[in-house]
């Protein structure tokens, strides 16, 4: 069959050539040979349930209905049946790809926000610390399970940041309105709304990850499952809740946008027949995912190997101090593919950089190097992907060394590997002190800054050795964005390349333009001729501060 199409492709192709050759004043129309047209036709599908459209565009592959014939044909029980057979029976996972769902997500925290987002294959927006003051937004509480002294001290805490964030905010906005005279060409509120959001850029640094935010996102079926399958392995309940929820959401009754609208036509409707019919049109409910997403559960594979990794890498690393690091370390390719997974899986286990992991697994014997590999393999199931960190042999390996706020601006990059660490008092704090803009000690509020995030990671600190169940998670709600966090970046060079430029630029905030730049440099001294192929902007240099 494929041979069949291959051979009438060529042998249109050579008619068609031929035809031009010796038939030049012919034009297509006058000579087309039988079998071949012309007419491509391009339409967009709009209506469709997300399951019943993945169905009819997988027909494409068994059948030669159009898309129209497919989808009038094609109901949603003809469609379960279907996927029923073909992805889960058969394994053909790609048929998932053709279903995509769009969730709202709601008051969830700040920690709970980047466990989700954390997917390769991800579209979305979140709520921005950058434009929006969070002093409203409210903040998770977990489950202290009767350790009231745990739940006093955890809500002083939040409550003791807001209260900082709040003043900070409105300090470093008077503070700019003083250095900053407005162009006469700008108008007042525009002015505004510019110097507040410079203003957010450093009261960010206050907010606890139990901060809530909302997104939306739209995912294929495929990565839905994947997505699920890992919230509800995390060891944090409330991500678990989200999994569990999302799952909800995509197998139960989805909001209908024209639902209400469509009801209230179908009550105008005086003919009973008409008005259930149109009902069934305007106002009948729709599963998103009812099939795909049904059996998506924890990932036992992702548990055990995570459990199993940590206790290898603290024995492998005992007695080791924490190497300092800088912000950004590009480190060379000098070892052995197989060298570079055991170091992956280690570091993705620990607080250490990737340089002072890497040299330590090089030095190993090989036999030890392939105990950790398998660590990382042994309890993969049949259908399990390999683990993240088994994405190697990227030319480009930054490893970053920022804070949480920060990495949350460059988690967006999803074209690299990225293996982050858990979240950690064990690297201190970012002071924000962006240069362009009037900071804390302009604002005089350095103290207050200090002591506020210092009193939450001892807060921290306390709230982990409690007797609640989950109380070293818990605890990690009360780190403010400030807090540092070390992630590895995998690449290749289009992506060192459109990060470095897109993260420089004057508009963005000056956590990331300074790692943006930082990464040019590391690259710049160990590639100057490819160097000079980014259009980087120099962090060092004064920018607009009214430029957004």
């Amino acid at each position: 069959m494929i041979t069949g199409k291959s051979d009438g492709a060529t042998l249109c192709l050579t008619l068609m050539t031929y035809s031009g050759r010796e038939h030049s004043a012919m034009s297509s129309e006058t000579f087309m040979p039988s079998g071949a047209r012309n007419e491509t036709d391009v339409f967009a599908v709009h209506g469709a349930d997300p399951e019943v459209l993945a169905y009819a565009m997988a027909k494409y592959s068994r059948s030669a209905l159009s898309m129209r014939e497919s989808l009038a044909e094609i109901s949603a029980q003809r469609a379960e049946q279907f996927l029923n057979t073909f992805y889960f029976q058969y394994g053909h996972r790609s048929i998932a790809d053709l279903a995509h769902i769009a969730f709202a997500v709601e008051r969830l925290s700040l920690l709970a926000a980047v466990v989700l987002v954390d997917e390769q294959r991800w579209d979305g927006q979140e709520r921005s610390t950058r434009y929006q003051n969070f002093i409203k937004s409210g903040w998770f509480f977990p489950d202290f399970a009767g350790d009231s002294a745990s739940a006093e001290l955890y809500v002083n805490t939040v409550r003791g940041l807001f209260a900082t964030y709040d003043r900070t905010t409105a300090a470093v906005h008077d503070a700019l309105r003083q250095r900053v005279a407005r162009p006469e060409a700008m108008k007042p509120d525009a002015y505004e709304r510019t110097l507040k959001a410079r203003a957010f850029d450093v009261a960010r640094y206050l907010l606890p990850l139990a901060t809530n935010t909302s997104l939306g996102q739209i995912v294929n079926a495929r990565t839905l499952e994947t997505q699920v399958s890992r919230l509800l392995s995390h060891p944090m309940a409330e991500v678990r809740e989200l999994g569990r929820k999302l799952r909800e959401a995509a197998t139960g009754p989805a909001w209908n946008v024209s639902g209400q609208a469509g009801a209230a036509l179908v009550d105008k409707i005086a003919d009973p027949e008409l008005a259930a019919e149109a009902a069934n049109l305007l106002t009948r409910e729709v599963r998103t995912a009812p099939t795909l997403v049904k059996y998506a559960e924890a990932n036992q594979y992702a548990i055990e190997t995570q459990a199993e990794l940590v206790q290898v890498a603290a024995g492998l690393l005992a007695g080791q101090r924490i190497a300092d690091a800088p912000v950004v370390d590009l480190v060379e390719r000098t070892e052995t593919l197989e060298v570079e997974l055991a170091a992956t899986l280690i570091y993705s286990a620990s607080h250490y950089s990737y340089r002072q992991v890497r040299d330590l697994v090089a030095a190993l014997p090989e036999a030890r190097v392939n105990e950790i590999i398998e660590v990382g393999l042994r309890h993969r199931g049949r259908h399990d992907e390999a683990l993240r960190a088994f994405h190697a042999g990227a030319a480009l390996r930054f490893d970053i060394l920022m804070d949480v706020g920060g990495f949350r601006d460059m988690h967006r990059h999803r074209r690299c590997v990225q293996i982050r660490q858990d979240f950690t008092t064990l690297h201190g704090y970012e002071t924000p002190e962006s240069g362009d803009a009037a900071g804390l000690a302009e604002a005089g509020i350095m103290d207050d800054y200090k002591a506020a995030v210092e009193a939450a990671h001892a807060a921290s600190a306390r709230i982990a050795a409690g007797s609640a169940p989950e109380a070293a998670q818990s605890a990690l709600y009360l780190l403010p964005l400030a807090t540092r966090v070390r992630c590895l970046f995998k690449m290749d060079f289009a992506e060192a390349q459109y990060i470095s430029e897109l993260r420089s630029g004057p508009a963005g905030h000056f956590s990331y333009r300074r790692v943006a730049w930082e990464m040019f440099l590391a690259f710049q001294r160990q590639h100057p001729a490819l160097a000079k192929h980014i259009r980087v902007t120099d962090f060092t240099k004064p920018i607009d501060v009214l430029q957004r």
